[in-house]
């Protein structure tokens, strides 16, 4: 727990980096503009599925059902938007993290040699692989939610944690030591890699917070990754050249 709080204390110590902040400043922009474009898609589809008018026994014909519909449908949204930060998060992780890392090994490991960035096609599918099994296990998870209802947050950030640990280390790792030995490293370090996960996930359901998290957390695997990586156990780990 050390290692994984001085991890997240460097990261919050680099917010005044220009170059950091930049980063930043692009990550909420488009964690904002997804959140509002799957908000929109969603509210106009049930205000496609109801229609201007609808047919109520009695009644007759009215036309207020839309606006209420689209307004229930604005409130559960705010409710699942806990759950979709989770997807969005890891998106935005992927397509940010080489910039996050090289700003903090530019600042905090500038004796390394330039890092291995992983080509476009392998990333996208490595993405598209991983936002299949976060939902997934999440739509799984959700029968979980609702037998142990009290504990349902518990579960969340546990099953989360889990596997943006697993993801976000894999993709900090694999600039560095390659996807075999990123693997190995990870399995060695698992506990503390979900612990540092769980501890990504909370602020996730926090809303406004959230947004400041997937860079945040891109930045604190980085420095997880190398004290990990540090090991007298990893001295098998190299950083090999570009």
């Amino acid at each position: 727990m050390t290692q994984i709080f001085q991890a997240v204390g460097l990261a919050l110590g680099q917010l005044t980096d220009p170059r950091f902040r930049g980063v930043l400043v692009k990550g909420i922009g488009l964690t904002l503009l997804l959140l509002i474009g799957i908000a929109a898609a969603f509210v106009w589809f049930v205000g496609w599925l109801t229609g201007d008018m609808t047919s109520v026994p009695l009644l007759g014909e009215v036309t207020w059902l839309d606006d209420l519909f689209s307004w229930g449908a604005g409130l559960l949204l705010m409710g699942l938007s806990v759950f979709l930060m989770i997807p969005v998060a890891s998106a935005i992780t992927s397509m940010f993290l080489d910039d996050v890392a090289d700003a903090v090994e530019a600042e905090h490991y500038p004796h390394l040699p330039p890092a291995h960035h992983v080509p476009v096609g392998e990333a996208l599918r490595d993405t598209v692989n991983f936002l299949g099994v976060l939902i997934g296990v999440n739509l799984i998870a959700l029968i979980f939610y609702i037998l142990f209802a009290p504990l349902a947050p518990l579960i969340f950030w546990a099953v989360n944690g889990f596997l943006l640990g697993r993801e976000y280390f894999t993709l900090a790792a694999i600039r560095r030591v390659g996807r075999v030995e990123a693997k190995k490293l990870r399995r060695r370090h698992m506990a503390t890699i979900w612990a540092a996960g769980v501890l990504m996930a909370m602020p996730l359901s926090v809303p406004l917070l959230n947004l400041v998290i997937p860079i945040l957390g891109a930045a604190t695997f980085t420095h997880l990754f190398h004290r990990l990586a540090s090991d007298p156990h990893a001295t098998s780990i190299q950083y090999p050249p570009r």
